[in-house]
């Protein structure tokens, strides 16, 4: 019996795929706005106790979310695969739910490494020299901070798998109804309101561990009720295994965890670079960091969009369609970025005023130190842009060996390299830690950027099997 090939519509032109790119970039965006201010609440909350508990959960949440982080970049993996299953044979209801079931899996065996890890927090902190009273109080909200790891590695996995099938704004919808229940739970455990016990720092824990709870019973709660995702009954046969799928989530996603600790220990390693210079410039690093940081979640959401993108027209054999999906995400991003560097450059102490108080004359010294990093911010904001979404196209193509080690070399030899060199060794500092940042974004994105545009001559376009 002969087989009858799969009809795919036609390739969208430049006009729909940017259509397309924005429907999904949009609440990826905006959902990764939303976290980053569901951190700030917790700040905002903790801050209310002292320096010390903010200062001790600082510690903690740097170990956390980098775990975190990694983890989920690792289950992640399964957004191109799950791409590229409905771009072959759409809606490919079998192979989608398989690949979801092996993810699942993954989350619960990586979890429970994830918390192995964050449970040294103090065995660290006494080796790194910390003052023993944050060190105690970082302990005490770790213990109880670390049980959510599970959960919000699942609910990445539900989040992938929402927007994969095309339903992105629930992601976005979600994140912000977790804000309310964070800053409730907050005030609720923090502080002993509305009946609850007054936990103090533990307490802010107990109300992120409530907030993942409730984050993943909501995208359950919307899986179950959207026909459209409904149908692929994910927790079908949950324990049956699947081996060749897991084996592929854990290989194309692991260089992409690699990545992420890449990345984010060299932003971290600065932040001890800048210690060592000064307490005045490690604050102005702080409050530059997060603007820039904050303006980094939109080309890592048209990332993500380019990475389902790109792994639908994988799945369809339609290296047109991957050409443009991966390009219009790059203009996107690149575009977006160009507008923020603008506006570090043009309006700097308004952005600044976010965090700083620029009327208070004794802050004239972080001002100059912080409007001077956002300068050389606004030069490498392209560069953030252009890596993050051709690193996302590469994923669509589940290419992510070659980008870890692309990532690795550019962030820590012409990176970090260049800012330990120029700040410690020269007059430069702080300036020169953000120059050897900005070299090694630079050094990223042109490689990146290279890759994307030779993916056809490397054979990237050719999908597996």
């Amino acid at each position: 019996m002969t087989m009858r090939p799969v009809a795919h519509p036609p390739t969208p032109g430049w006009k729909a795929e940017t259509h397309e790119t924005l429907r999904l970039a949009g609440p990826l965006a905006l959902a990764n706005l939303l976290q980053m201010l569901t951190y700030a609440i917790d700040v905002m909350f903790i801050a209310r106790l002292g320096p010390d508990e903010l200062a001790a959960s600082a510690l903690a949440v740097a170990l956390f979310g980098l775990v975190l982080w990694s983890l989920q970049s690792l289950t992640g993996a399964v957004a191109p695969i799950m791409a590229a299953e409905l771009g072959a044979r759409g809606p490919a209801l079998r192979p989608v739910r398989r690949s979801m079931r092996m993810a699942l899996w993954l989350s619960v065996i990586v979890s429970v490494f994830g918390m192995g890890v964050c449970a040294l927090l103090g065995p660290l902190m006494r080796v790194t020299g910390q003052e023993p009273h944050i060190a105690a109080l970082a302990t005490s909200y770790m213990n109880v901070l670390l049980w959510s790891a599970p959960l919000m590695i699942m609910a990445g996995v539900l989040r992938n798998f929402v927007a994969t099938l095309g339903r992105p704004l629930f992601a976005t919808l979600i994140t912000a109804l977790g804000i309310g229940v964070n800053a409730l739970g907050n005030y609720m455990f923090i502080f002993g309101e509305l009946g609850a016990p007054a936990m103090g720092l533990p307490g802010a824990a107990v109300a992120t561990f409530i907030t993942a709870v409730a984050i993943l019973l909501m995208y359950a709660l919307a899986i179950r009720l959207d026909p459209r995702l409904h149908r692929y009954h994910i927790l079908g046969y949950f324990w049956r295994p699947d081996w060749p799928r897991f084996v592929e989530i854990v290989k194309i996603g692991t260089p992409i965890a690699i990545t992420v600790l890449a990345e984010a220990g060299v932003f971290g390693a600065a932040a001890f670079l800048m210690g060592r210079i000064g307490g005045l410039e490690l604050a102005a690093h702080t409050v530059a960091l997060n603007l820039a940081a904050f303006a980094f979640q939109v080309p890592f959401g048209v990332g993500q969009a380019a990475t389902i993108r790109v792994g639908y027209f994988l799945g369809a054999r339609d290296p047109v369609g991957m050409g443009r999906a991966g390009w219009t995400g790059i203009v996107m991003g690149t575009g977006f970025m160009a507008a923020t560097a603008l506006a570090m450059v043009l309006v700097p102490h308004g952005l600044l005023a976010l965090y700083i108080d620029t009327a208070n004359p004794a802050n004239d010294a972080l001002l100059e130190v912080a409007v001077g990093f956002l300068a050389i911010a606004a030069a490498f904001q392209l560069s953030d842009g252009v890596q993050a979404v051709a690193a996302g196209a590469l994923r669509g193509l589940k290419d992510t060996r070659v980008p870890m080690w692309i990532a690795v070399f550019s962030y820590w030899v012409p990176g970090f390299g260049l800012a330990a060199g120029l700040g410690l060794m020269t007059s430069l500092e702080g300036t020169g830690v953000w120059i050897g940042l900005a070299t090694g974004l630079t050094f990223a994105a042109v490689l990146l950027l290279w890759r994307w545009y030779r993916r056809e001559t490397l054979g990237l376009t050719t999908p597996n099997g």
